[in-house]
């Protein structure tokens, strides 16, 4: 079992930064694929950015030079540094992580995070 618990979502102005944090704990030593996804009211989640194993990592196009995804091994933590928001990036994020022993996907809660005009 992974339990993912997530926070630094909000409200914030078009142009601004946000940066998401997610702590993994449990069976940790199992994940190979770590990130965040989000879903908007009406549409489908979609991935924002994801580690994955062998050390790449991957981003949506719509968020490509405006967010970051890093991590802090000693804290089991990913975060999600978003900058120069808009309007279409408001959604609900998820943080989300891939187990290989059993294959398994587990989400976190969710966080809002909804940027104005």
């Amino acid at each position: 079992q992974v339990q993912l618990v997530e926070s630094g979502g909000g409200l914030v102005q078009a142009g601004g930064s946000l940066r998401l944090s997610c702590a993994a704990s449990g069976s940790i030593f199992s994940i190979n694929r770590m990130g965040w996804y989000r879903q908007a009211p009406g549409k489908q989640r979609e991935l924002v950015a994801v580690f994955r194993s062998g050390g790449s990592t991957n981003y949506a196009d719509s968020v490509k030079g405006r967010c970051t995804l890093s991590r802090d091994n000693a804290k089991n933590t990913v975060y999600l540094q978003m900058s120069s928001l808009k309007p279409e990036d408001t959604a609900v994020y998820y943080c989300y992580a891939r187990s290989s022993r059993p294959p398994y996907d587990y989400w976190g809660q969710g966080t809002q995070v909804t940027v104005s005009s």
